[in-house]
């Protein structure tokens, strides 16, 4: 198991939003009944740690915001779904996982996401990365493996993506830029997936704040009310 430090994923994100941090003993805890429900019988141990610490780290966001416990159980469509008038998202990798949640009145939308800092296989990056977006990341300093990082940031841009438009996105559908002085980026989304939103106000472009630790990549985006 990895070691994980408690706070991680809270410098990214504003004071309104509440962050929990697995650790050592919340890959093994409690599940109400609801939350396990979105398990299933067959999960096997390490997909089952993941959710657990997931659901606890939410419970515990929530905490932070001062609600009474609550379960996040799983939606049909297999994402958390949280208490009315609360917004959220819960990221996982080997040996990490967070969650974070605020209130609906002071953010419309948070996502997170964390990976293991390696360059992503050639066909998954070619699934992940834009012509552009690679000509980009070349010019980028030595030393990052920012196929992970824009990665990361598309899992972030779905997650506040799709609980408020409630459609998919998929990579070719963000066209990220990354600023890796500021340490933040933006991402554009593309025309066609706009025109087709079943809603009246999609986000066009979506920015946040990405690190990258030794062993661990983060990114993190809000939108706020308008």
């Amino acid at each position: 198991m990895v070691a994980v430090r408690f706070g991680v994923m809270r410098d990214l994100l504003p004071p309104e939003v509440a962050v929990a941090v697995a650790g050592a003993a919340d890959w093994t805890g409690a599940l109400l009944p609801a939350e396990r429900a979105g398990l299933g019988e067959r999960a096997v141990a390490g997909r089952r740690r993941d959710f657990t610490a997931g659901r606890v780290c939410a419970r515990r966001a929530l905490a932070g915001l001062g609600l009474p416990a609550a379960p996040v159980p799983t939606g049909t469509d297999r994402a958390p779904v949280w208490p009315a008038g609360v917004v959220g998202a819960i990221t996982h990798t080997r040996g990490y996982c967070a969650a974070a949640a605020a209130r609906a009145a002071d953010i419309r939308a948070v996502g997170i996401d964390a990976e293991r800092h390696r360059d992503l296989p050639t066909g998954v990056r070619r699934k992940v990365c834009l012509p552009e977006e690679e000509a980009e990341l070349a010019r980028l300093p030595r030393g990052v493996a920012w196929s992970v990082v824009l990665f990361s940031v598309k899992e972030t841009v779905y997650k506040v993506w799709h609980p408020l438009v409630g459609t998919w996105l998929d990579f070719p559908d963000a066209r990220v830029t990354l600023d890796p002085a500021a340490g933040t980026f933006t991402a554009r989304i593309a025309p066609a997936r706009l025109a087709a939103a079943p809603v009246d106000d999609p986000p066009s472009s979506i920015a946040g704040r990405f690190a990258v630790d030794a062993d661990l990549v983060r990114t993190a985006a809000v939108l706020v009310p308008e």
